[in-house]
């Protein structure tokens, strides 16, 4: 006798808890051990370009040999075919199996249907003999409408779905225990969608961990650490927190884990912020030094007043103040002033950027380029770095053009070997 024993006491199920452990008991007359279940017979077909394919040998038939070409055109069983099974299994017609329960209802049904469909049934059938014509086997530990429910589907795969919202996790274990992995899927499916709840997800974890369903470990555990705080204060926890210590030590790790992953998310959306408004700060500072905005802009050009539009640049207007205050600023030195030392920290990032010093209308660009030939190893690949950050910020495409244009411009000619090698490529 084989016992698979879970002890279930606390579970919940729509508030109301089951009272009857899930212990399954397999049972028959002389159940050893389980046997392994011999493959079928395999044929390989010759092959010859001058002579035609062979019949098949004896035993094996035209369909068994179309069984190993694609079936997708037939992978939809008829409805009519599945109230046919259904109805085998409901009248019991021509059936040489009984199976029992632990309050000594019997269910007929058929051995090489329960044989086909269940490794364990099939190796259960094998050693059980026969009484008055049947073969006698016995589920014990689950109720009788959970083992009802469980071999109707092992004919039809069919189920009602009242009878699965009450033996939901009976079903569960039944299928891990006779191998069944496609009702197995239909258990996990109907708990992920209609059973899961604050109250019960912890006992559901302890189950699925028994029952070797990952999905439903997975999900049960996100929902444990999304509400931590409610589900901390049931009951369930604190059952499992005396009787499986290392469970809660787990899922206490994974609340940590996923609050740093959080954390690091904020921490790189915050950069991102940052570095796209560096991006938009060089595009305003390039469109008033080259095209002029409002009140604003380069000597040769007309400027377009107040009365123009708004500024398709987000970040014009902040730049126009600054450079304001840049230009009448009497101390304007890099340490002397905050904002001037901001306007030149932007000025030196716009060199990092500029792929044409020479007709660029930025100002101090030409004498930024010259700069950076003297710089340190370490203060170089600082920058470097931040330019890489700004282009990124924008897009996976501008990056990639970005970069096209730094590796032209590294080809180009000595005078600007100084400005492309760290440019390109990974930093």
């Amino acid at each position: 006798m084989e016992c698979l024993e879970l002890d279930s006491s606390d579970f919940f199920l729509d508030g109301d808890p089951i009272d009857s452990p899930l212990e399954i008991h397999l049972e028959s007359n002389s159940l050893a051990s389980t046997k392994a279940v011999p493959d079928h017979r395999r044929y390989a077909q010759l092959h010859c370009s001058n002579a035609p394919d062979p019949p098949p040998l004896p035993g094996t038939s035209y369909g068994a040999r179309r069984s190993s070409r694609k079936t997708t055109a037939c992978s939809r069983v008829p409805g009519g075919i599945l109230d046919s099974w259904d109805k085998l299994f409901l009248e019991g017609y021509q059936a040489d199996l009984r199976v029992s329960t632990d309050d000594g209802s019997e269910i007929l049904s058929h051995s090489c249907v329960l044989g086909v469909k269940s490794p364990v049934l099939r190796a259960m059938l094998e050693d059980a003999e026969l009484t008055n014509g049947f073969r006698c086997i016995r589920i014990s530990g689950a109720p009788s409408g959970a083992v009802h429910v469980f071999i109707r589907f092992l004919y039809s795969s069919r189920f009602e779905q009242e009878q699965i919202k009450k033996h939901v996790l009976h079903l569960l274990v039944l299928s891990h225990v006779f191998s069944v992995p496609s009702l197995k899927t239909v258990c996990i499916d109907q708990l992920e969608r209609n059973f899961l709840a604050p109250d019960n997800v912890v006992d559901i974890l302890q189950l699925a961990g028994l029952c070797d369903a990952p999905r439903l470990s997975l999900i049960c555990t996100r929902m444990i650490i999304g509400d931590f705080k409610t589900i901390s204060l049931t009951d369930g926890w604190k059952v499992m927190r005396r009787v499986n210590p290392n469970l809660e030590q787990e899922l206490l790790e994974s609340l940590v884990e996923a609050d740093t992953k959080r954390q690091e998310r904020a921490k790189k959306m915050e950069e991102k912020k940052v570095y796209l408004q560096l991006y938009e700060a060089m595009e305003a500072l390039i469109h008033i030094c080259r095209e002029g905005c409002r009140t604003i802009g380069p000597r040769d050009q007309a400027l377009k007043g107040s009365r123009a539009g708004v500024c398709k640049f987000p970040a014009c207007k902040g730049i126009e103040l600054l450079v304001r205050h840049f230009s009448g600023c009497s101390v304007r030195v890099p340490g002397g002033c905050a904002n001037c030392k901001r306007m030149w920290q932007l000025l030196e990032l716009h060199s990092r950027m500029c792929f044409s010093p020479d007709t660029c209308k930025v100002p101090l660009c030409r004498h930024f380029k010259e700069k950076m030939q003297h710089l340190g190893r370490k203060e170089e690949t600082k920058w470097n770095l931040l330019v890489c950050k700004v282009l990124e910020s924008r897009g996976a495409m501008s990056f990639i053009s970005e970069r096209r244009k730094f590796s032209a411009l590294k080809t180009a000619g000595p005078g600007s070997r100084h400005v492309a090698p760290c440019l390109v490529g990974p930093i």
